[in-house]
């Protein structure tokens, strides 16, 4: 993975010059090397009861989510898991699918990965890498992180396309991966009309069918009977 230096990243070239460097590697291998021993503790305690990701050495323990929450993520769940199975385009997870990303892990509400990667996967596997496409339905706890470290580290990781759903105010926010910066562009947010990914070839849904229970199972019923 190449991470390109922006402007802010101006104090690592700063450190790069700096005759204190080798002191200041010292310090960041003995932060990482507590973080990883914190990490190993986390794979080995984390159990399937609890929705939990580990955020910049930190355990975050997920609460239970609203009702209006709940209803957005299973009903784009539903649409794309039929469009996916019906054209056998990879592999769709949900909620208990830990990416294991090069600091932390995440559990997104839902992430696709193309076929041929897809099909790497064994039946015992636990730790996944990067998705194709990914996720976020925002909630008051996990805003912060999904419009912050999430969006950095997706992008960082090459996730190509990168949702963040607002189930309050029932918008869509489509961001899609710019290589040549390793960062993400805002393509379009909306509330009506249609969205269309750019990484799951052909999925076309009304953003309504995301909120709305009689759009929903028509544009489902549409994917179901399509030829």
């Amino acid at each position: 993975m190449t991470v390109v230096l922006d402007a802010p990243d101006l104090t690592v070239q700063k450190l790069l010059r700096s005759p204190k460097l080798p002191f200041y590697v010292q310090q960041f291998q003995t932060f990482l090397d507590d973080e990883g021993e914190r990490r190993a503790r986390f794979y080995d305690e984390m159990t399937e009861a609890e929705k939990t990701e580990f955020i910049n050495g930190e355990v975050v323990v997920h609460s239970p989510v609203a009702l209006r929450h709940l209803l957005s993520s299973r009903n784009l769940l539903s649409l794309l898991s039929a469009y996916v199975s019906k054209y056998q385009a990879g592999f769709l997870g949900y909620e208990k699918m830990l990416i294991a990303l090069s600091r932390n892990d995440y559990e997104p509400d839902i992430c696709f990965f193309a076929k041929a990667r897809a099909q790497a996967f064994t039946p015992d596997q636990m730790k996944f890498p990067a998705p194709d496409f990914a996720v976020e339905i925002l909630s008051p706890s996990t805003e912060k992180n999904d419009r912050g470290i999430k969006l950095e580290d997706y992008a960082l990781h090459g996730v190509g396309e990168y949702w963040i759903i607002d189930p309050d105010k029932e918008t869509l926010e489509q961001y899609l991966l710019l290589p040549e910066t390793n960062t993400y562009e805002l393509a379009v947010k909306l509330n009506t009309g249609h969205i269309t990914s750019q990484i799951i070839a052909g999925f076309t849904i009304p953003v309504r069918a995301i909120f709305d229970e009689q759009i929903h199972w028509q544009a489902l019923q549409e994917i179901v009977g399509k030829p």
